[in-house]
């Protein structure tokens, strides 16, 4: 089957670019990733057109299919753009001092390099470790705070303990104060003791490492943990007719929605040209950027600060699904392709799950003079990946409800991140003590979702933000002072914009040029944020020069198609200055206001939204998931519920049990 031209790349294609590729830089190349160069949007709007016009019409000619190619060539890292139909390299560009995502190779030479370095041994030695304990070594890439010259590819190096044999054993409960900066050669280039008090700094002082740190209270998996509760009886999801969507590769059919799905080794999961009842909604969704910075100001704890999708990737993390664990029910799995450093495919299974849940009433009334009711309960369409970075789990879900609302969802759960801390010390301010010696730092996770809207059309959407206040009393318009009323304004310009939960302000994309024939207002989508605390870190800094979209909570911008990522494509070791503020800064600096115009015009909409992390004693050893939503419902885009016609819920149809007492066991 021909490929559609939002499917990402074959194993064949990836091969294919690989070989084209290959003719430019022979055998030395090293590829970091080859993944689907999407088709401008210009020619894909168009395509779209034909491909919806129905039966009898013309068949839509694909946009070439292209490859987009991240390789290092001569110790310096390319991208090129490959046109697979014609074989020919069309793009080419050397990225000087830039860096790819992190490479779980390169970090485990990182590691190895540490343990085998003659003074790493000798700090190693001083501890006097208990019998038996291995020392483990975690690298990250070392975030940007003036000190290195961010051109060259630097590592941190933090030290752990794990002092069971089982490798499993949760090594994050004895975290040691050594720290290590590797090179990019791999040379350990300092070796030195973190701080441990309020007051301490980086010092050489050689502690030993205190047996009263020693615990059992720490661990999680259960070849370690015998302890589980037996009152929970088994849960089985039933749907003898078979689940209500279908697929036909990557297109999804569920209800009255349609949509293509797509895989990445950077935003891992996407959506493309997402419709319902064949009415256009959403031109393409997908998480774009995170952002996690730790609150700890000690030197060097200010290089913790990792973007999980710009330095690590969120495709490249994605969890292999399980049956039955990650996904309940009837679950259609879709894999994802990736890339080894030699250029062949490497698959990625059940990376995203497709099912369908239960999800309570959807609509309800029960009429008070005749005693009857009508109810009929929700289905959702849900779609779901899990990654791991690190310690951290993030689960990212899509949830499709019947009435035409969409919902996104981010699940953090996994296990915190510790720094050393003298036992019996509760005076540090920046983190709870979570175990002897061990303190669980502050920190946010700040997510970006980018909305590429298609309300009615792609490009006539305008942003509209809409406050609800209180009218002044009046003796003709408001004699009872009770009042209020909406007052809305259309967005101009490219801008980040600030929730304001007191005047309930809300933002809706709307098409001015298409009308509700009830209403007679604009049809629209409006979207429902997650309210959260924005950047902590103070303007001056570089988390807040490197993150900027994490400043306001809602961004509208001019579409571009090269503008995905709004901390910028390369945020490995950024100074910053490349987000979605200096895109629009430098548009107003041109004065061309026409650039710069998101009313009537192709936009994208952004929202920033997450989680301040203060963590507490119930969030050791693996913290239960902190649940994050945001979501996008039509507003006078119908003219009526349109999950009015859903099955009214009945006993027939849910089979439901009646449970008669009993005494617990």
């Amino acid at each position: 089957m021909t490929p559609h031209p939002f499917d990402p790349l074959r194993p064949e294609e990836i091969s294919l670019a690989a070989e084209i590729v290959k003719t430019w830089t022979g055998d030395d190349v090293v590829f970091r990733a080859i993944t689907l160069a999407e088709p401008p949007k210009k020619d894909m709007v168009s395509f779209l057109d034909i491909e919806r016009a129905g039966p009898g019409a013309q068949s839509p000619a694909p946009p070439p299919r292209q490859a987009r190619v991240q390789l290092f060539h001569g110790r310096v890292l390319h991208e090129a753009v490959v046109d697979l139909d014609r074989r020919v390299i069309v793009a080419k560009e050397a990225l000087h001092g830039r860096h790819s995502y992190i490479d779980t190779g390169f970090m485990e030479k990182a590691a190895e390099a540490c343990l085998a370095d003659p003074r790493v041994q000798e700090e190693i030695e001083s501890l006097n470790l208990p019998e038996g304990a291995t020392v483990v070594v975690e690298p990250w890439a070392y975030a940007t705070d003036g000190v290195k010259d961010m051109k060259d590819r630097w590592t941190m190096g933090w030290f752990y303990l794990r002092l069971s044999d089982n490798p499993d054993a949760n090594y994050y409960a004895y975290p040691l104060d050594i720290c290590a900066e590797i090179s990019p050669t791999l040379q350990v280039t300092s070796v030195y003791r973190l701080p441990s008090g309020a007051n301490d700094k980086t010092h050489s002082r050689r502690n030993e490492f205190d047996r009263r740190r020693i615990h059992t209270t720490s661990e999680y998996h259960p070849d370690l943990v015998d302890d589980r509760r037996t009152t929970t009886r088994p849960y089985h999801v039933s749907q003898p007719e078979g689940p209500s969507f279908t697929t036909e590769g990557n297109l999804i059919r569920w209800e009255k929605w349609t949509m293509r799905i797509g895989f990445n080794y950077r935003e891992g999961m996407t959506l493309h040209d997402v419709r319902y009842d064949g009415r256009s909604l959403y031109y393409r969704l997908s998480l774009s950027e995170m952002f996690v910075p730790y609150s700890d100001p000690r030197a060097p704890y200010p290089r913790k600060a990792a973007f999980d999708l710009g330095n690590d990737g969120a495709g490249i993390n994605a969890n292999n699904l399980a049956l039955g664990c990650d996904c309940l029910g009837h679950i259609k799995y879709f894999d994802g392709w990736l890339t080894a450093a030699s250029g062949t495919p490497v698959r990625m299974p059940n990376v995203i799950c497709c099912h369908e849940a239960d999800d309570g009433i959807l609509w309800k009334h029960t009429n008070f003079r005749t005693g009857n009711a009508v109810v009929t309960r929700s289905r959702v369409l849900v779609l779901q990946t899990i990654v791991t970075v690190s310690n951290y789990e993030y689960i990212f879900l899509f949830y499709f409800q019947q009435d035409a609302s969409l919902f996104y969802e981010v699940r953090a759960t996994g296990i915190m991140s510790t720094v050393p801390v003298d036992v019996g010390d509760s005076a540090v301010p920046y983190g709870v003590n979570v175990a002897p010696g061990a303190m669980a730092p502050g920190h946010q996770h700040l997510f970006c979702l980018r909305v590429d809207p298609a309300v009615g059309g792609h490009a006539n959407n305008s942003l509209v933000v809409e406050e609800s206040h209180p009218l002044p009393p009046d003796e003709a318009a408001n004699p009872f002072a009770m009042g209020f009323a909406t007052r809305s304004r259309t967005v101009e310009a490219e801008a980040g914009l600030d929730l304001d939960f007191a005047s309930n302000r809300t933002f809706k994309v709307v098409n001015e040029a298409r009308r509700n024939p009830v209403t007679g207002t604009p049809i629209g989508v409006k979207l429902l944020p997650c309210y959260s605390q924005m950047l902590l870190a103070h303007p001056s800094s570089y988390h807040a020069r490197r993150a900027e979209y994490a400043t306001h909570a809602v961004w509208v911008t001019r579409y571009r198609d090269d503008e995905l990522f709004p901390a910028g494509r390369h945020t490995m070791q950024s100074l910053g200055g490349e987000g979605i503020a200096s895109w629009i800064q430098e548009r107003a600096r041109k004065g061309d206001g026409e650039e710069s115009a998101v009313r009537d015009r192709d936009i994208v909409l952004w929202h920033t939204f997450g989680s301040t992390h203060n963590p507490r004693i119930e969030d050791w050893p693996v913290m239960p998931c902190e649940k994050m939503v945001v979501g996008l419902k039509p507003v006078n885009f119908f003219t009526a519920n349109p999950g009015l016609d859903v099955p009214i819920s009945t006993q027939e149809r849910s089979c439901s049990v009646l449970v008669e007492g009993r005494r617990p066991e």
